[in-house]
């Protein structure tokens, strides 16, 4: 790719990302390719669906949260790493409005651009799952979809204004519901990532 196509496709991605942040994943691409000054055929020549312009803008959240589980499989208890993790996917997936109901989707969707990206941070939440079931802090009944679709709802959970307040608190609900009696004692200190839900509820809801 040349330089100035590269620069071209590295700016639509930060307009991208500005705008899916602000206004969710369902904002007009016309509107991206607008605020990139772009054309429209410009923007879908680098990308040519909604799904692949997502893929592009949070691959590297996807390599990041997939390495975040390897570290804490080496660094943390069975139980703490999992809830870690869990804790940092939550966090991540409000950052950007609805990314959970694309992704929920393209974990079934082999043609979707997100499909491998999702069925590898699956497979991620997954190996944590079953090295704290192997250690018996974990309930057994649950499996790596699970996990995936526990993800999903939290940070649906947080992306609503009027359930926000109580996103922090039901995580800590649905995390001492997959321990085991042996697991309980997860860390819950101030360090865990900041969710846009507790941002919310120092600051209100967005206007």
């Amino acid at each position: 790719m040349r330089a100035d196509a590269r620069k071209n496709r590295d700016h639509v991605l930060a307009v991208a990302g500005t705008a899916i942040t602000e206004q969710g994943v369902d904002v007009s691409l016309r509107d991206i390719a607008r605020g990139a000054g772009v054309g429209l055929a410009t923007l879908l020549r680098h990308f040519p669906t909604r799904e692949a312009l997502l893929e592009a803008l949070l691959r590297t959240s996807f390599d990041e949260l997939t390495a975040k589980a390897d570290e804490l499989a080496t660094s943390s208890s069975p139980e703490d790493a999992l809830v870690s993790w869990l804790r940092h996917c939550t966090a991540w997936t409000t950052e950007y409005r609805g990314v959970t109901v694309l992704m929920a989707a393209a974990i079934e969707d082999t043609e979707s651009a997100l499909h491998a990206s999702c069925v590898t941070l699956r497979a991620a939440g997954a190996r944590l799952l079953t090295r704290a079931q192997t250690a018996g802090t974990a309930r057994d009944d649950i499996d790596g979809d699970d996990v995936f679709a526990l993800v999903a709802m939290l940070a649906w959970l947080g992306d609503q204004p009027a359930l926000a307040p109580r996103a922090d608190h039901l995580f800590d609900v649905v995390a001492s519901a997959i321990l085991t009696h042996a697991g309980s004692g997860h860390a819950k200190g101030d360090s865990r990532p900041q969710t846009r839900s507790r941002r919310r509820a120092r600051t209100g809801p967005p206007a």
